[in-house]
């Protein structure tokens, strides 16, 4: 098949790098463009990320040497080289919302791991495996922009990846009436390495801007419903969230409460997160896991280091599923924060965008 050129704006930072290098060797997609701020413009990509390189392997050959673009100054060679973007720039809000939608104006579909449009109505946020219905409220977005081709799609918070998969084939089946989580969140969600922030090393921090608001409101918009061209939050369940920056390299674990109108059986929990499945799976995407929710019977598991690169990082891992004494159950759940959480999430979106024709290459 013809590969899908893509381009990755904001693409020397650490999900920007995590881009670059799931692109590199994929079956569908090849790296045609990296953007980035004024600072990297012009240089090489080798030469933009020379010495703060974050990825365990080395910088893919296809994209050393590759002309870095201004992200906002090149918008029209970028469009033109590409046949969508994925978004990864480290700007104020109000700024990457306008950049995405100048991007999309000019009939580039961008694929973000940005916050910025999360809560956008039109905007569809979607997880592939839990809400691919979104995908219809592009069709509404491309009339409010004008566009043909171009729309923005959204991946949800990393925080949420461990606990909202684990949730949802439970919802809706038995009522989940409330739940509290309490998020574990490694280093490389604020982007950083313990190089670069020595002061996590032997450290916890109990505050991360912002992500106990994105904890409890996303969740609600993506078990949405689509209704006169934008999506609906739902109402319910009620999540009340804590999240915590604690010393790890990669992986957010979630300790999370939870409560039914029509409460199961542990044993019926068990079997249908073994058994759910999404679309990545009946379509066979090159990023989806096998299985998205692997239950550990162990009472140690998870574990942050031996199970966040679980199926190349894409999987939700789960376990310690008990009785609580003020909710119905507790269990803990772990997933990788810049591969399901971020850029591996964004690249299972795209291909999943790719495969429904939503995306066509030019």
């Amino acid at each position: 098949m013809k590969k899908y050129r893509v381009g990755v704006i904001g693409g020397t930072g650490m999900v920007g790098q995590r881009f670059v290098s799931l692109i590199d060797g994929h079956p569908w997609f090849e790296l045609a463009i990296v953007a980035a701020s004024s600072r990297s413009a012009g240089k090489t990509y080798e030469e933009a990320v020379s010495g703060r390189w974050m990825m365990p392997g080395t910088i893919p050959e296809p994209a050393k040497n590759l002309t870095v673009l201004s992200a906002e100054s090149d918008i029209g060679a970028i469009v033109d080289a590409c046949d969508f973007v994925f978004s990864a720039v480290d700007m104020k809000k109000d700024e990457i919302k306008a950049l995405e939608e100048s991007y999309a104006k000019a009939e580039c579909p961008v694929i973000s791991n940005n916050g910025a449009h999360r809560l956008t109505p039109d905007v569809p946020m979607i997880i592939p495996e839990i809400n691919p219905e979104h995908i219809e409220v592009i069709e509404s977005q491309r009339k409010r922009l004008g566009t043909e081709r171009g729309f923005i799609a959204v991946k949800s918070n990393c925080s949420i990846q461990s606990y909202v998969p684990a949730f949802h084939p439970l919802k809706d089946r038995f009522g989940l009436d409330r739940a509290l989580v309490c998020t574990y969140q490694a280093i490389s969600g604020a982007g950083k390495t313990f190089d670069s922030w020595p002061d996590m090393i032997d450290n916890v921090i109990p505050y991360i801007g912002g992500e106990e608001e994105k904890s409890e409101q996303e969740p609600l918009k993506v078990w949405g419903k689509v209704c006169g061209g934008v999506i609906v939050p739902a109402d319910s369940p009620a999540i009340t969230t804590q999240c915590i920056r604690v010393a790890a390299t990669d992986g957010h674990l979630a300790a999370v409460f939870m409560s039914f109108k029509d409460k199961p059986e542990i044993a019926e929990i068990i079997r249908l997160w073994h058994e759910f499945k999404g679309p990545p799976q009946e379509l066979a995407l090159p990023s989806a896991p096998k299985q998205l929710l692997h239950y550990f019977e162990e009472e140690n598991r998870p574990q942050t280091k031996l199970d966040r690169m679980l199926e190349n990082g894409m999987a939700i891992s789960i376990g310690r599923l008990r009785p609580d004494t003020q909710y119905d159950y507790k269990f803990i759940s772990l997933s990788h924060n810049t591969l399901r959480g971020a850029a591996g999430g964004a690249v299972l979106l795209a291909e999943l965008l790719c495969a429904e024709n939503i995306i066509s290459a030019k």
